[in-house]
């Protein structure tokens, strides 16, 4: 019974670890993803105010292009933190609801092998005594 029961607890340990892995992976996908998406729209908007600028006149040209390529970078920066920042809070919730799940999950299938265990034991101990009274 022991050894089941610890090879069902490893297996579920495995289960949820590979479970996790999957998670992480698929959440490192989606914020390249969205990194990405986040790139070429700047880059994008970046491209666009660099023609608007260029029809400026020459004397403000270079000013005005150092101003637009600062706060653009900036925004960028901002941006990704925040993309970043958020992606890193929903990753983390979501491992967090995985793992209470998965434990919450463990405790109930420990509860029913405790549980058959006990019941298996009672039987046990009937059939014993049972057979004590007999001889």
């Amino acid at each position: 019974h022991e050894r089941e029961h610890d090879r069902e607890i490893s297996e579920l340990i495995t289960k949820h670890e590979e479970e996790m892995e999957n998670l992480r992976a698929e959440l490192n996908k989606e914020q390249q993803c969205l990194l990405d998406e986040l790139q070429q729209q700047m880059a994008a908007t970046h491209k666009a105010e660099i023609e608007q600028a260029q029809l400026q006149s020459q004397t403000l040209h270079s000013l005005e292009l150092e101003a637009l390529r600062l706060s653009l970078n900036n925004m960028h920066t901002s941006q990704l933190e925040l993309t970043q920042s958020n992606l890193r809070k929903e990753k983390e919730t979501a491992l967090m609801e995985l793992r209470e799940m998965l434990n919450d999950k463990r405790a109930q299938e420990v509860a029913i092998l405790q549980s058959r265990h006990q019941l298996e034991w009672e039987k046990i101990k009937e059939q014993c005594l049972k057979e004590k009274e007999e001889l």
